[in-house]
């Protein structure tokens, strides 16, 4: 939470109240179709109740019963005025469904007038509750979410979501001027594809945490137990169907977000094949047709350098589409060909790029056969520390990462701290340790390491690119470390026992499909085990030591 927090120039302010009861099938939300309008992006979606904040909404603090303003702003992130958002999410919502949280005794049907002046700005909320004698109730608020809507939109939000159970003994009724239809649905039956709803990100989103829950009391508790709120702005992006929202969990979002700060709208969100993706002044990404299960979109080549002299980081598998590609995207002439490893979708594009281009190929051999490009044979054997200057200002500096191949190495563009990753860090994914060439302990130790360099963003061999490395490797480590701590506990439960009868216990959260891989990195951990002293084996038997 940004304490202090200012909503952008561009951003009207808003709050909406996710209204919530428990119906026969469980856990029930309000929920309102709004009215088709011509221009208008939010025409005919479902949503909650709610709009912006009326200036008049902060006259309203001395009739309120609950946190003070201050608290309010706390809670919040804000200076000051966080209990106008609690008095809007409270005001629209009677505007619009006609439901209204409030001390003292009144009769819903003959304050329909108030809600028709309220639309109509005739009238505040201090009128309001001094002429009725009423306090607004926002004892039972609990503060949900803040989304901002993307920049570069010709209308922005910036809106503070709250839930609270729905009054006992009101009726929702429709304004039938925002509101063209009222529903109370699970948050189940929202999201069902058959129902039809048009819903915003923020919308489904909020549907999905709500799914979480049972009942009405279950979803208040798992929203007051949100201890820290932060903003979720999702971002345009450009996909093959037109431009969409793309949220802050989508492995396109901080690319998007580095590449489009001012929200033009041009920048992808799905990596394919040929398309030349310039990712910096000195880097330039294209993927190769080669997706797959292992390789998920392809594997990323990248160009880096400046003028007349570029460098290839992984020319890929053996594709003409490809080497037409990567030097269709080359500003000026390949100079060089990098490897970071022998793997069969990174290095055996080497060979025809080379021919094609007269540039030497560097890198290092493969140590063991499987898997591997045994034909790669480097013209310079790369070290570990060295410097190799690509063009003025423009370095790379070789990282020997052993793990998940013995000959693994990264390149670090040390002037845009960017780190060439291969597989060595992954977009979305942990990689296949795979033995004898793979190995798990210099696979955590050289994580380890890179948490040591001065890094700013991952470009992985395959995926977007990955920012805050240091919280990503940091990540990678604590997740190695729960899968050996679950291989501890399969042994010591199941005693003596083959691979194949570990195999389940320790990778129970992962497709049975996947297995045979999982295998690999489960004998990884049990080599490392067993040099460590905490597991032996006997025969084909696994045991704790």
């Amino acid at each position: 939470m940004n304490a202090g927090y200012t909503p952008p120039a561009d951003a009207r302010t808003a709050a909406s109240l996710l209204l919530l009861r428990d119906g026969p099938q469980g856990l029930e939300v309000l929920m309102l179709r709004r009215a088709e309008r011509d221009d208008d992006l939010r025409s005919g979606v479902a949503v909650f109740p709610g709009g912006v904040l009326d200036a008049r909404d902060r006259a309203g603090h001395a009739h309120c019963l609950g946190p003070s303003d201050e608290q309010a702003s706390r809670r919040l992130g804000l200076g000051k005025g966080g209990l106008d958002y609690m008095i809007a999410a409270l005001r629209e919502t009677f505007e619009e469904v006609g439901l209204l949280l409030a001390a003292g005794e009144f009769d819903l049907e003959s304050l329909r007038p108030w809600r028709e002046r309220f639309q109509a700005g005739q009238a505040g909320v201090d009128e309001f509750c001094r002429a009725l004698g009423l306090q607004l109730d926002l004892r039972g608020l609990v503060y949900f979410s803040h989304w901002l809507t993307p920049p570069g939109l010709p209308k922005r939000f910036d809106t503070r979501f709250f839930a609270a159970l729905a009054p006992a003994g009101q009726e929702a009724q429709a304004d039938f001027g925002e509101a063209q239809e009222l529903m109370w649905l699970t948050p189940q039956a929202a999201l069902d594809p058959r129902r039809g709803l048009k819903l915003l990100p923020v919308t489904r989103r909020t549907l999905q945490d709500l799914a979480c829950s049972a009942t009405a009391a279950q979803a208040m508790a798992q929203a007051r137990a949100r201890t820290a709120i932060g903003l979720t702005m999702p971002r345009v992006g450009l996909s093959s169907k037109g431009p969409r929202p793309v949220l802050p969990d989508e492995l396109a979002y901080a690319e998007i977000a580095r590449l489009d700060p001012a929200g033009r709208g041009d920048v992808h969100c799905e990596l394919l094949p040929g398309r030349a993706v310039r990712l910096s002044e000195h880097v330039i990404r294209v993927t190769a047709p080669n997706p797959g299960p292992m390789t998920g979109p392809g594997t990323n080549s990248y160009l880096v350098g400046q003028g007349d002299d570029w460098t290839v980081i992984d020319p890929g598998p053996v594709s003409e589409a490809h080497l037409q590609a990567l030097r269709a995207a080359a500003p000026g002439r390949i100079a060089r060909i990098l490897v970071t490893h022998t793997h069969r979708d990174h290095s055996p594009g080497a060979a025809a790029l080379a021919q094609a281009t007269g540039a030497p190929a560097w890198g290092r051999a493969a140590v063991h056969p499987e898997w591997h490009d045994t034909g790669f044979v480097p013209q310079r054997e790369l070290q570990h520390g060295e410097r190799l200057a690509l063009a003025p200002g423009v370095s790379l500096r070789v990282l020997h990462t052993p793990g998940h191949a013995a000959n693994h190495l990264c390149y670090l563009l040390e002037e845009e701290k960017t780190l060439f990753t291969g597989d060595h860090v992954m977009q979305g994914s942990t990689v296949v340790i795979n033995p004898p060439d793979g190995d798990m302990a210099l696979y955590l130790a050289t994580l380890h390491a890179l948490l040591d360099e001065d890094l700013e963003w991952l470009a992985p061999g395959h995926g977007f690119l990955v920012e805050r490395p240091h919280e990503v490797v940091r990540a990678l480590i604590a997740h190695r470390l729960r899968r050996e701590a679950k291989v501890v506990a399969a042994l010591r439960a199941a005693g003596p026992a083959a691979l194949g009868a570990l195999l389940p216990r320790v990778y129970d959260d992962v497709a049975p499909a996947l297995h045979a891989m999982a295998s690999r990195s489960l004998l990884a951990h049990l080599l490392k085990l067993q040099a460590e002293g905490t597991a032996r084996l006997d025969g084909q038997d696994w045991s704790a030591r």
